[in-house]
């Protein structure tokens, strides 16, 4: 039994939980709408995470965990669903509060546009490969829903906050991937990596992310119509 992972977990989880409580932000408020968006995206995650897993896309070196798994799956890989949106969901909450203003809002349309270019192109050309693929394909599908169907604004404030969390990423990532706790099988994806980090998973990350504050902000912005809604008339 080896604590690894479980320390990459509880570190991810650490500060942010703690800051949770400060007055300015105040994210603890912000629970209700946050941990359905989590609970969500880490089911859709974890059927992923299990399939790749028994077709060996990628797999889990044993000595570094504790030891309990849910079919192929460790603890820790399920917790990391749990704690890494609750921290990347805090970063995209903290730059609302401290920047009222976009700093990104007239880039991200671009953006937007950039990332789903890149999409298409790698499920062009590196159809083949598992990882690649279906990181792609999803990829570009939640871009789009957000360009053509929601018509999201908050797009700016997304792309600012996830390259923010890529450098706790390096950190948390880059132990995993070179122990490793995480190994994965380069038949399945590009073959490139940052470090040890395969390059397709800064894209995975995004869309973990991109998942969660979705669904983040269609439940707020659901509370936040209801209380708005005038009351009816009392009848005579």
């Amino acid at each position: 039994m080896h604590l690894t992972y479980f320390w990459l977990d509880i570190g991810t989880l650490l500060f942010p939980l703690l800051l949770s409580f400060d007055r300015r932000v105040a994210f603890w408020k912000s629970w209700k709408h946050l941990f359905p968006a989590i609970f969500t995206v880490a089911l859709f995650f974890l059927v992923w995470d299990y399939f790749f897993t028994v077709w060996s896309v990628w797999g889990f070196t044993h000595k570094y965990l504790l030891g309990i798994f849910a079919g192929p799956l460790p603890l820790e890989e399920i917790t990391f669903f749990l704690v890494v949106p609750y921290a990347c969901v805090f970063v995209y909450e903290c730059l609302r509060i401290y920047f009222p203003s976009d700093p990104f809002r007239r880039v991200y349309p671009w953006l937007n546009w950039l990332f789903l270019l890149l999409c298409l192109v790698a499920l062009g050309f590196y159809h083949d490969r598992l990882y690649t693929a279906v990181t792609a394909l999803f990829l570009a599908g939640t871009i789009a829903a957000h360009i053509f169907i929601f018509k999201s604004r908050y797009m700016g404030y997304f792309y600012l906050a996830w390259i923010i969390c890529i450098v706790p990423m390096l950190i948390v990532n880059g132990v995993l991937t070179s122990l490793p706790v995480v190994w994965y099988n380069d038949t399945q994806n590009l073959g490139f990596r940052v470090g040890t980090i395969p390059f397709e998973d800064f894209f995975y990350n995004m869309l973990c992310m991109l998942m969660n504050v979705g669904i983040f902000e269609m439940l707020r912005r659901r509370k936040q119509k209801t209380v708005s809604l005038p009351a009816e008339p009392a009848s005579a």
